[in-house]
């Protein structure tokens, strides 16, 4: 591996371990308020919601068809890891059909 390489990967993870780290030391810092933890406990979905998005913006049917049924399964389902698994099964059956 050339030197450069090793260089960059190890600052990464030095940066990557230094925002984990930064994040934990402010986070017990912020005092509780219900509004803070209400928004917080939505970050999962804004964060799912800002990648999809853009990536359906330029999809096709079987990716806007998948989507519909992540979100009619996330309309009854509040786990969010069980409307996710239902669109990646979705997507793969959709493109075999178009």
């Amino acid at each position: 591996m050339r030197t450069e390489v090793l260089l960059a990967f190890l600052a990464m993870a030095a940066v990557s371990y230094g925002i984990r780290v930064m994040g934990y030391l402010v986070g017990t810092r912020i005092p509780d308020h219900p509004r803070l933890r209400a928004a917080l406990a939505q970050l999962p979905a804004a964060i799912l919601i800002a990648l999809v998005v853009p990536m359906l913006a330029h999809a096709g049917p079987p990716e806007w068809l998948a989507a519909g049924i992540v979100a009619a399964a996330a309309w009854f389902v509040e786990l969010l890891v069980v409307p996710l698994a239902i669109g990646v099964v979705a997507v793969v059956l959709l493109r075999g059909l178009f």
